[in-house]
């Protein structure tokens, strides 16, 4: 009978997470589909989150995968906040009309002494063709058990500020 320390059984999990989560972004991979250029203003949201011109490019992040519903709330949270800041116009209602959807994937490792946030947000246009991937990884404190519980405010606020940054940029490009 194999015996493992814990020390040992946090690597091989560490692994196992590591490499499924690999094998998941490998099969997102398969698009083929050539960028195509955007134009357009982007306009800052109106009051009620909507954008008084109709010619706006807007973003619907459909549900997050992979994160538990608190990390995922209070991550569309830091996103709302950090698309005022850029100028992006987000559309909040489940099945509103967008011009973008974003699908993004979370996946949380750890051990006692440290873990990682694993992100990846797809940008998709009407038909579901990949657009843009953006895609990173954070550091998050220990946690002995979930991995989840040692994903901090500032974790989440630092993967919403780098993925909304880089929605800017490839908007003006």
């Amino acid at each position: 009978m194999l015996s493992f320390s814990s020390t040992n059984s946090y690597s091989v999990l560490r692994a196992a997470a590591g490499l499924l989560l690999l094998g998941f972004l490998a099969a997102c991979q398969s698009s083929t589909q050539t960028p195509t250029p955007i134009s357009g203003p982007v306009s800052t949201p109106s009051i009620a989150g909507q954008a008084a011109d109709e010619d706006v490019v807007t973003f619907a992040f459909e549900p997050f995968t992979g994160a538990p519903g608190n990390i995922a709330d209070e991550l569309s949270e830091y996103i709302g906040r950090e698309a005022r800041q850029q100028g992006i116009t987000l559309v909040r209602r489940v099945g509103a009309a967008a011009t973008y959807r974003v699908n993004g994937y979370l996946a949380a490792t750890g051990q006692p002494s440290n873990g990682t946030v694993f992100y990846v947000f797809d940008i998709v246009d009407a038909n579901g063709s990949r657009l843009k991937r953006i895609s990173g990884t954070e550091s998050t404190g220990g946690a002995s058990g979930d991995p989840w519980q040692a994903v901090s405010a500032s974790t989440l606020s630092r993967i919403a500020t780098r993925s909304m940054v880089e929605i800017e940029a490839w908007l003006n490009r």
